[in-house]
């Protein structure tokens, strides 16, 4: 069963956030134009000796995404410039042992729950659960050891150039109550749209959150930072946050903020006004209260590089959109290719509910109920302008 996450009582389902994008890897592989494709390799072991499998999509057009069965990474996705050119257009590194090492959730399967919930704490059906406190007072992307640290199980989806990842979260993982069983599909189609579907059972009451979290730089990884993309948010209203990023409860127009993305802006422009919002996330770390007219993939926003054209349009199921631009990015990690990346050198468009849904009554519900579904779409789709 299908249904909408809402307030209405006791009615809890959740959307898909559908994600076109265009890829490619470097010269591991020569391109592929002209036929779908889904192949996998070892990508080596975890420190329990735990079999990790990368999996490359490619398209008729030769567009190639790679992710592996740790954390659902996608690893890397590649587009072309106005002229053709590809570029690998997210962050992360070249090997497994520099994920190992410790990241900040590049290009990762979020969950259970994506976000913040406030000092770790939550209560549903009269019980209190508590949670890690790992950012600060507050619990962020499901913990110590979220849905981005674990081994997924993985299989190509037939007659698609698709990859589904499996498992099931038990009972009491990071505190969370109930077994939570969860399918995450990456699609790629010849429309150069990758999808990203989620969908979750529960035999206990628990929030569900989920998300994507990659890092994107349309004019290429390692190639500067993104303070002159420009952005476009289909957003009248945000979340206003506290000093620790936990929303205030309020929901606040954009109108004469530096929060104001319904046309395109550039979004090194107002980064760092003077605004005490902007100082709480020390730049953008906030959510966006997406306008939807109806039910289904809505637009969420549109990103656009002027010096390569590439451009990246987003739709999702998802009522919120956490618009974060690497403000704690700060040189400290070295990535692909030898790649530093310093301070906002990417750039997340996290599609999902609000953060501290479960201890805010007046957002939308992220409330899963045994014998209903959690589904949700988000689709990024990667072009070009002129």
């Amino acid at each position: 069963m299908l249904l909408c996450r809402c307030l209405i009582l006791a009615c809890c389902a959740f959307t898909a956030v559908q994600v076109v994008v265009s890829a490619a890897k470097p010269d591991a592989y020569p391109q592929a134009r002209g036929r779908r494709a889904v192949r996998s390799e070892a990508f080596g072991k975890t420190a329990d000796g735990q079999q990790v499998e990368l999996y490359t999509l490619t398209n008729a057009n030769g567009i190639e995404v790679r992710a592996m069965t740790y954390g659902g990474i996608i690893t890397s996705l590649k587009v072309p410039d106005r002229s053709g050119r590809m570029a690998d257009v997210v962050l992360g590194f070249d090997t497994l042992d520099a994920y190992l090492k410790g990241h900040p959730y590049f290009g990762a399967i979020i969950g259970r729950y994506g976000n913040r919930i406030a000092k770790g704490r939550f209560t549903v059906g009269g019980r209190t659960y508590t949670l890690a406190t790992n950012n600060g007072p507050n619990h962020l992307h499901g913990g110590n050891k979220g849905f981005d640290k674990v081994v997924w199980s993985a299989a190509p989806v037939a007659g698609q150039s698709a990859v589904a990842f499996t498992r099931t979260s038990p009972d009491g993982e990071e505190g969370y109550p109930g077994n939570l069983t969860v399918r995450v599909t990456y699609t790629l189609t010849d429309k150069n749209e990758l999808t990203v579907d989620y969908h979750a059972t529960t035999d206990k009451a628990t929030p569900v959150n989920l998300t994507h979290h990659s890092y994107f730089n349309l004019a290429g990884d390692g190639a500067g930072d993104i303070l002159g993309h420009e952005l476009t948010i289909h957003a009248d209203r945000y979340t206003p946050v506290d000093a620790t990023l936990i929303p205030t409860g309020a929901i606040a127009p954009v109108q004469r903020t530096p929060f104001d993305f319904r046309t395109p802006t550039a979004i090194g422009m107002r980064i760092d006004q003077p605004d005490e919002q902007l100082k709480n996330g020390k730049g953008y770390d906030h959510n966006w209260v997406l306008t939807r007219r109806g039910a289904g993939l809505q637009p969420a926003a549109r990103l656009t590089d002027p010096a390569s054209g590439r451009t990246l349009e987003v739709a999702t199921t998802e009522p919120g959109m956490q618009f974060y631009a690497g403000n704690f990015l700060d040189g400290t990690l070295t990535g692909k290719g030898g790649h530093v990346y310093k301070h906002r050198a990417g750039l997340c468009l996290e599609t999902q509910h609000f953060p501290d849904s479960p201890n805010q009554p007046s957002f939308p519900s992220t409330i899963l109920q045994p014998g209903l579904e959690y589904r949700s779409k988000t689709v990024f789709t990667f072009g070009v302008s002129k």
